[in-house]
């Protein structure tokens, strides 16, 4: 990159398209590292959720997974100390649908450096929290947009970081349910209302 803008400028006086093309290329290679530094900053990353469809009046299973980054950790839904923040996934649905029975794992027990001998329940690697989605019995069919929120403090060996929220949105399709036959049962010669 270098030894092109420098042909470009030594041969004669530069051309103002020269300096032009010359700005722009010491720009766009500048502003990438800060770009890549940005980026390495989440310390956790949410595994997009596929589409999802369930028919009205039914239930299906979700599981939503997170990777924690090297290096670092996230406290536990259940934290071993008050004053640490605990891991929780939220949802605001729709009102035709309900989240339910959201299931954290444990956590594991880890002693870390900066005080060695107290043992913190914390995730780490790849995390899995387990749900329910429900679809009432009047839940129209169609397409719906579940919105959630995934809040973390993530910490490595020496410092704990500011508290995060992650966006965790999904697509649902409600479809009909299935409809019970009201038609009118005969009594046969086995019902008692036959005399």
């Amino acid at each position: 990159m270098i030894k092109i803008l420098a042909h470009f400028l030594s041969n004669g006086a530069p051309k103002p398209w020269t300096v032009a093309l010359a700005s722009m290329m010491i720009l766009l290679t500048t502003g990438l590292p800060a770009q890549n530094q940005s980026a390495s900053q989440n310390k956790v990353d949410v595994v997009p959720v596929s589409p999802v469809a369930v028919k009205a009046g039914k239930s299906i299973p979700m599981v939503f997974t997170f990777h924690i980054k090297p290096g670092f950790h996230i406290n536990s839904n259940k934290p071993s100390a008050e004053e640490l923040i605990p891991t929780q996934l939220g949802f605001s649905p729709p009102q035709d649908l309900i989240i339910a029975k959201v299931e954290y794992p444990a956590g594991e027990l880890k002693s870390f450096p900066f005080d060695p001998t107290q043992k913190l329940s914390v995730y780490s690697g790849d995390l899995t929290i387990k749900a329910v989605m429900i679809a009432q019995n009047n839940a129209v069919p169609g397409n719906y947009t579940v919105h959630g929120e995934f809040k973390y403090q993530a910490c490595d060996n020496n410092a704990c970081y500011p508290p995060k929220k992650l966006p965790v949105d999904f697509n649902v399709q409600v479809q009909k349910g299935t409809t019970h036959s009201t038609a009118r049962v005969r009594p046969n010669k086995q019902s008692p209302h036959i005399h």
